[in-house]
């Protein structure tokens, strides 16, 4: 009595469905890995280009507050606190590392007092914000 394994047909299809399983693999691991890679690097990316978001949306005040534009200065520096306090706030999915957030958190004791000067249209407030964007440059 002969097998199912025996069949010299049976035993061609089987190998035939391995082989392309091995191909098959053979593929999808180095493009899984790839997509990882990238995957990795685009999270990189959005971290950097968030840091470069907060930087140039400080760099804009200074620039409209050294210009005598103190409002939209104001908003600017408005904007750039109420994002770093929000990305300090994160503590999983945070664009900084948590010893930039620790040198960058004594920055934000700043705000009221740059508001207010950008607000009473004071020219020292052009002087804050730019010693503010020197020391968090590098965030």
């Amino acid at each position: 009595m002969k097998t199912v394994w025996q069949n010299p047909q049976v035993r061609k299809v089987v190998i035939a469905v391995a082989v392309l399983i091995l191909v098959f693999l053979l593929g999808l691991i180095p493009m899984w890995m790839t997509a990882r890679d990238r995957g990795a690097r685009l999270v990189e990316t959005q971290r950097e280009l968030k840091l470069a978001q907060l930087q140039n949306t400080l760099a804009s005040g200074v620039i409209d507050a050294r210009r005598g534009e103190y409002e939209l200065a104001r908003q600017s520096a408005s904007d750039f606190f109420t994002t770093l306090r929000a990305e300090i706030g994160r503590e999983n999915d945070s664009a900084m590392t948590q010893a930039q957030r620790a040198r960058i958190t004594p920055l934000l004791t700043q705000r009221d007092e740059i508001i207010t000067l950008l607000a009473r249209n004071d020219p020292a407030s052009a002087e804050r914000l730019s010693d503010l964007y020197v020391k968090g440059i590098k965030l």
